[in-house]
């Protein structure tokens, strides 16, 4: 508390990221959900063939390279591709373009009970109404509970985080049939690692109320450049420019376009490495369940796992830390007993395999 900050900060609880190692630290990094393989080598060939000088200049507003490469690739139109910096700050200007704050409307925005811990900080620090609808049995999202709701507007991470479920094209239809007159925001972060890869995109011919967010930080493994993006209408996306024009017109800098471009174009390498990670979640989900763990299916690169009676979440979570291996552990009731373990390299999920192995036998015998 300050007697210099404003209301807003002074009562605004801010998002805790997942903890970053000392710069040469030695750990196996399983807590945030980054991507274990290298982003594309088209990658440091556009970085290698970057002209520096270009750097006193100021950077395309629009991102335009980024732009048309999203439009090929996801074919749709370049006027329906929105770029920020990072998918936080285009879910951030999403919340401040669609939803209503509290003083202006009494209706809320909708968000699943658990779900990924931005919104609620989006909720407070723009004083926007919301209503959490609880998950139903192993954390499924139920689409009917979506309907006939009042609401101002309705968020939804699929797959969600950090359980690892994803609702089906039809659930997401259903949703956006229900609410013509709300914006629903569908948050694609992990959507790319479902075993059957379906996006909501699709379904924009048909919806105008609906908004695609994504992340270049996850499946193009791009989480240290800050690129994100939102498809959605011509008239979505409008409004999204005229929020980040009367925040900051250059958003996305010189390098950071061409980087970012050239990962996105790489469709067979992106292909490649989601293909290489299943397999990985598929051994890690066998292994951990073998010995006594509890999940559901996971659609993301992340596995949500309910260690065995002998061992709690928190007490695994600080014994593999002093290990060097880092999970995430949320302290937050309702899943508080579970664990999210981001996927790895095969190597780093067979060491982690192993010392969850160790501390379930030292548990027993104890």
């Amino acid at each position: 508390m300050s007697k210099y900050w404003n209301k807003t900060i002074n009562q605004t609880t801010p998002y805790v990221a997942g903890e970053q190692p000392k710069e040469g630290e030695k750990v196996i990094k399983l807590n945030t959900n980054e991507n274990p393989f290298p982003p594309s080598t088209n990658v440091k060939k556009a970085i290698a063939d970057f002209d520096v000088s270009t750097l006193r200049l100021y950077p395309d507003t629009n991102a335009t390279s980024i732009v048309n490469a999203v439009a090929a690739v996801e074919n749709v139109k370049p006027s329906q591709v929105f770029v920020g910096n990072g998918s936080d700050e285009v879910l951030a200007l999403c919340f401040q373009t669609f939803f209503e704050k509290a003083c202006d409307t009494d209706l809320p925005v909708l968000t699943p009970e658990f779900s990924y811990s931005f919104y609620p900080v989006y909720e407070e620090f723009y004083r926007i109404r919301s209503k959490k609808i609880p998950l139903r049995e192993d954390f499924r999202l139920e689409p009917s509970d979506y309907v006939g709701v009042p609401n101002c507007g309705i968020a939804i991470a699929n797959p969600n985080a950090p359980t690892s479920r994803a609702i089906s094209l039809d659930d997401v239809a259903k949703i956006c049939e229900a609410n013509p007159d709300s914006v629903v925001l569908i948050d694609e972060a992990y959507a790319y690692f479902e075993e059957e890869y379906e996006t909501a995109v699709s379904l924009l011919p048909k919806y105008p109320n609906l908004c695609v967010v994504r992340t270049t930080s996850k499946s193009y493994s791009l989480a240290g450049l800050r690129i994100g993006y939102a498809i959605a209408s011509e008239e979505l996306i409008e409004g999204l420019l005229r929020a980040r024009d009367s925040f900051n017109s250059y958003p996305i800098d010189r390098l950071a376009q061409a980087v970012a471009t050239a990962a996105i174009l790489d469709v067979d390498y992106h292909k490649k490495c989601r293909e290489e990670l299943l397999k990985i979640r598929r051994y890690t989900a066998e292994e951990l369940k073998a010995i006594g763990f509890e999940m559901p299916e996971s659609s993301a690169n992340f596995l949500f796992a309910k260690p065995p009676k002998c061992i709690d979440a928190e007490t695994l979570y600080k014994n593999l830390k002093a290990k060097g291996i880092l999970v995430r552990y949320f302290k937050t009731p309702g899943i508080n007993d579970r664990l999210r373990i981001s996927i790895g390299t095969m190597e780093e999920m067979e060491e982690f395999v192993k010392a969850v192995k160790e501390e379930i036998t030292n548990a027993e015998n104890s």
